[in-house]
């Protein structure tokens, strides 16, 4: 049956084109990719900081409000701290710790700390009772300006969802995160990991008790940006499934099951095969998935979810829930087709080692779908991000021979404060077509289009962009693909 299921693959793949010659390290591209975000911090940078082209930024965040918010990551290629998408970038990380980490050999430090500069952020940002920071800075205005971390002079203005203006999306992804990450380090620094998943608990009791929309507290400031399209019912969700994983209490295991049903409800019914920043559904039935294995409890409509999700991926399906560019690429409408490509793919692999320790396969419409299969079928994602496709080019910066150059990203485009210690208006570097200054080693782009087409310019922001949650899962998968095919 996989034999059979690998000849469809290929003549539905006819058309891909892959460099036979091109070699991979996963070992290499897992460093970078942890690297990165580096250069996405905001704040007091460490004696440590390996990207010293980057300096201390938002020294002063928060202090509007009166409050300490300096710290915490950049989405992507602006100066805002957007709260919501940081945060699933923080449990997405972890999540790749837990799975992974015994895998990440020296580079797992160097994971911890990239989790912590969010959380220590994170933790800032719910340090008031019934107050909940969500974002740092005036997005509008910041994205009408090309100006580094180190120079900016856009509004640090700080908002906050609460009790009379409620947001349980960024709230409950926050809990998420904080008890995730508590996992992560119970055994390497216990009494941080305690006081993360003490703190994880009131801030999903306050998402949880005053529900409602971010998007109608604090829309203005953080759309069209990262809206909430999705609603929130699937955030709550999410974080008690953490919460559960995190404490074993089962009064989190009945909040996941009965509430369930507000995800998958006729209003979100086409999201069960989505997992990102905005949507969980397809990562809540892979996360839970674990226990129901475990326990045999095969009746559970998570495990038909996450079946039904996984079977969806794959090519020789009869009812895909992606396109697939001519190399190979899964693809989905949108802005950074990365983003979809990485945390699917992650969860196709999580997924596949969960039915693994099952003795389990999934009967798809067709064909069987065995966990090599999924994770063969993974694994050719992260190879065509790292150069094998048509354009024989590794989507991460700084790895491989040809890779991105003129990335859509402030920081990178624009010289030091070494070489330049003040720029005023810094259009004229955006606008022309000279590479970037400097590299920000281990950003994935947006990548190619649904032709396999990439134009290197960083006037493209929806290919050229990096942004952290297309990282955060692919340093899991490069982790597990160093550990199975190390050369």
């Amino acid at each position: 049956m996989v034999f059979l299921a690998m000849m469809i693959v290929m003549s539905m793949m006819g058309k891909l084109v892959i460099a036979d010659d091109v070699k991979l390290d996963y070992g290499e591209a897992l460093t970078k990719s942890i690297l990165f975000f580096e250069g996405q911090r905001s704040g007091k940078l460490p004696n440590n900081q390996r990207l010293t082209w980057r300096k201390d930024s938002g020294l002063r965040d928060g202090f509007d409000q009166g409050v300490d918010l300096v710290g915490g990551y950049h989405d992507a290629g602006d100066n805002i701290k957007f709260n919501f998408p940081m945060a699933f970038t923080t449990t997405m990380l972890a999540w790749s710790v837990i799975e992974f980490g015994s895998s990440m050999g020296h580079d797992l430090k160097h994971a911890l700390q990239a989790i912590r500069w969010s959380t220590d952020y994170l933790l800032k940002c719910t340090n008031t009772p019934g107050v909940v920071y969500a974002q740092v800075g005036d997005a509008v205005v910041d994205h009408h300006n090309w100006e580094r971390p180190e120079d900016m002079n856009t509004p640090r203005t700080a908002f906050a969802v609460s009790t009379r203006s409620p947001g349980s999306e960024v709230s409950a992804e926050i809990a998420a995160a904080l008890a995730a990450s508590s996992i992560v380090f119970k055994h390497s620094d216990r009494k941080y990991s305690d006081f993360l998943l003490r703190r994880a608990i009131p801030v999903f009791e306050f998402a949880d008790k005053y529900q409602g929309s971010y998007n109608d507290s604090i829309g203005r400031w953080v759309c069209p940006f990262y809206c909430d399209f999705n609603g929130y019912q699937d955030e709550l969700v999410w974080g008690a499934a953490w919460l559960y994983k995190a404490t074993n209490r089962t009064s989190y295991w009945k909040y996941v099951t009965e509430n369930i049903d507000k995800v998958e409800s006729p209003q979100n019914a086409g999201s069960w095969n989505e997992f990102g920043w905005d949507t969980k559904n397809a990562g809540i039935n892979v996360l839970v998935s674990k226990y129901i294995l475990n326990n045999k409890q095969h009746s559970s409509p998570f495990l038909d979810w996450a079946d039904k999700f996984a079977c969806s991926l794959l090519p020789e399906s009869l009812s895909p829930s992606v396109e697939f560019t001519p190399g190979g690429l899964m693809f989905k409408p949108g802005m950074v087709n990365s983003q979809r490509v990485t945390a699917l793919s992650f969860l196709v692999v999580v997924y596949a080692r969960y039915l693994k320790q099952s003795d389990r396969v999934i009967a798809c419409d067709r064909f069987v779908a065995t966990p090599y299969r999924l994770t063969y079928f993974a694994r050719t994602q992260v190879d065509y991000i790292m150069g094998k496709n048509p354009m024989n080019m590794s989507y991460m910066v700084g790895y491989g021979e040809k890779f991105p150059e003129c990335i859509h990203h402030r920081g990178s485009s624009l010289p030091s404060i070494d070489q330049v210690q003040h720029i005023g208006n810094g259009w004229d570097y955006f606008w022309n077509n000279d590479i970037n200054y400097n590299l920000l080693i281990g950003a994935i782009v947006g990548g190619p289009d649904i032709n396999d087409q990439y134009n290197d310019t960083r006037h493209d922001a929806g290919h050229s962009e990096p942004t952290t949650y297309v990282n955060a899962p692919l340093v899991g998968l490069l982790a597990y693909f160093k550990s199975i095919y190390a050369s």
